[in-house]
């Protein structure tokens, strides 16, 4: 399968479903990581200009973990909004990809980057297909199936299913430890120290699905996406 996720800012996709995405590559699937935000607002030492080279380059170093494509929306930090050319930007992103799954953020997310991402990709999952939205790059080849990952420390979210991490949370640690550039931002803004936030709350939805590790998903139904099989590794 060609598995998809989108998060909003560079370390999203690795504090919420990296070790899935690694059990995925593990198993041979193809793998991309999409950062909408291009983290320009994540730092209080650089200027934007600089922070957004540094936060591309770890991007890209925390993909290769895996294998797996990097892909960049490029839209500045709390500058996402539900309109027509954000809207055509996760549309490019969608068909660049081709997916068979995607997954991206939970609707109900502390943060409004997060939310309107998680809008945008229901948005423009369905309309990716489309044959005569003529854009950057050409229709997708199929409705993926899409899926919603745990918000941060699994607040307000309520899983549908599970994925055991056991075997690939030190990898998704490895993922997230390439983010240098956050690491000091959230303990200062946040007082979160990253591996251990990763494996507490692997942990906790660990204890929920009965293993030692665990990412929570919940899908999202709609017409005619209707599922008889186990699509998540």
């Amino acid at each position: 399968m060609r598995i998809l996720a989108i998060g909003a800012h560079p370390d999203d996709i690795e504090l919420l479903c990296a070790g899935t995405l690694a059990l995925y590559s593990k198993k041979g699937h193809k793998v991309f990581m999409c950062h909408v935000c291009d983290g320009n607002l994540g730092r209080m030492t650089q200027t934007s200009e600089e922070i957004v080279k540094i936060r591309r380059e770890e991007a890209m170093q925390s993909a290769k973990v895996i294998g797996a494509t990097s892909i960049w929306a490029g839209i500045s930090d709390g500058e996402v909004v539900l309109d027509l050319d954000s809207r055509e930007k996760i549309i490019d992103v969608i068909r660049q990809a081709n997916p068979d799954l995607i997954i991206t953020h939970s609707p109900d997310d502390y943060h409004s980057d997060h939310i309107n991402v998680s809008r945008l990709v229901f948005e423009a999952t369905y309309l990716a297909n489309l044959k005569l939205w003529v854009k950057k790059y050409p229709p997708s080849d199929k409705l993926p199936y899409l899926y919603y990952m745990d918000t941060l420390a699994g607040i307000n979210f309520i899983p549908t299913e599970y994925v055991d991490i056991t075997d690939t949370i030190e990898t998704k640690i490895e993922m997230m430890m390439k983010m240098d550039s956050q690491l000091d931002w959230l303990k200062d803004m946040h007082s979160c120290d990253a591996p251990d936030f990763i494996r507490t709350v692997a942990k906790f939805r660990g204890f929920q699905a009965g293993v030692a590790y665990a990412e929570a998903f919940a899908q999202q139904k709609m017409y005619p996406q209707g599922l008889t099989r186990r699509v998540l590794p």
